[in-house]
């Protein structure tokens, strides 16, 4: 059964949007100084560019440290405004580059009401580059080094789609993607690629089984969704060692049959590029119609926190 799903999957001449939508990841390490990130980043997505790239997306926080590993208010410094300096230069670079880019801020939305943002400078439109969508991230956690409830307020724009010259892109931040009502609702509203900027670490004092099982987690339930929503999943995380976490990396990109496209190292600093075909949307969701089989009238209890 399977091999004629993926023999149906693969003939898609008749199907055919086009070639695939190239996109690249921009996956690296911080450190303490904004200004170098924000440098090291731009080279990166020069350099994808340069390899093909018609939509690049950055890492959570790109140009800022993790700071959320201890709960200090000196560090909302960071926070800027959307549109601010930050936004404006990704829009200024993705209208000269002639591309869309994906990036993550820290939102100065008010005094005291910040948000852990994903921006779209679209850089294609032939009215000049500008912001195309935003997104705030809906799921904050509060874990140990993961004290993102002390800094950021849930999103209220809530799930964002936005279509571009190449593709429509759903905007997911991190602990969004552990959830399958995040991914659905996104995809329902006509996503291709799922788009999630990563900040995701094993603690340095826990065994190795530990982190293999954290990260085979990670990477199965975004599978996951690319399977079940019959859509494209790029998940971007950063690398490198901050204070008490090692950020393992991994960037990859999987198809709509949750076949892994493309995947990064785990700790080098790395551009990596990915082909995605969107006809394989259309093909894998006439073998696999979960959106058709849905019992959305059978549905209700899922607004409830438990059911006792």
């Amino acid at each position: 059964m399977i091999d004629s799903m993926a023999s149906e999957a693969e003939n898609s001449d008749e199907f055919s949007d086009g070639a695939p939508v190239r996109i690249g990841l921009i996956q690296h390490a911080c450190g303490p100084d904004p200004s170098e990130n924000r440098q090291r980043t731009e080279s990166m997505i020069r350099k994808a560019v340069e390899g093909g790239a018609h939509i690049v997306a950055t890492q959570e926080l790109f140009h800022l440290p993790y700071f959320p590993q201890s709960q200090d208010p000196g560090n909302f410094r960071y926070a800027e405004p959307v549109p601010g300096a930050t936004t404006d230069h990704i829009v200024d670079l993705a209208a000269e580059l002639d591309v869309v880019i994906v990036a993550s801020v820290f939102e100065r939305r008010a005094e005291g009401i910040y948000h852990n943002t994903t921006f779209v400078a679209d850089g294609t439109r032939t009215d000049g580059g500008r912001i195309t969508a935003r997104y705030r991230k809906m799921h904050i956690p509060d874990d140990p080094r993961f004290y993102e409830k002390y800094y950021f307020t849930p999103g209220d724009l809530g799930w964002q789609v936005c279509a571009t010259p190449r593709a429509t892109l759903g905007l997911l931040i991190c602990w969004d993607q552990w959830f399958p009502e995040a991914a659905r609702c996104t995809a329902l509203r006509g996503a291709q690629i799922l788009i999630i900027p990563t900040a995701i670490a094993w603690s340095q004092d826990e065994s190795a089984e530990a982190h293999r099982r954290q990260y085979e987690a990670w990477l199965t339930v975004q599978r996951g969704h690319a399977i079940v929503n019959g859509v494209f999943v790029a998940a971007i995380n950063r690398t490198g060692i901050e204070d008490a976490l090692r950020f393992w990396g991994r960037s990859f990109v999987a198809g709509p049959d949750g076949a892994v496209v493309a995947q990064a190292d785990g700790d080098a600093d790395e551009v990596l590029l990915a082909d995605c075909p969107l006809s394989e949307i259309r093909s894998w969701r006439n073998v696999w119609p979960f959106l058709r089989d849905r019992r959305i009238d059978a549905y209700d209890d899922l607004t409830q926190r438990l059911i006792d």
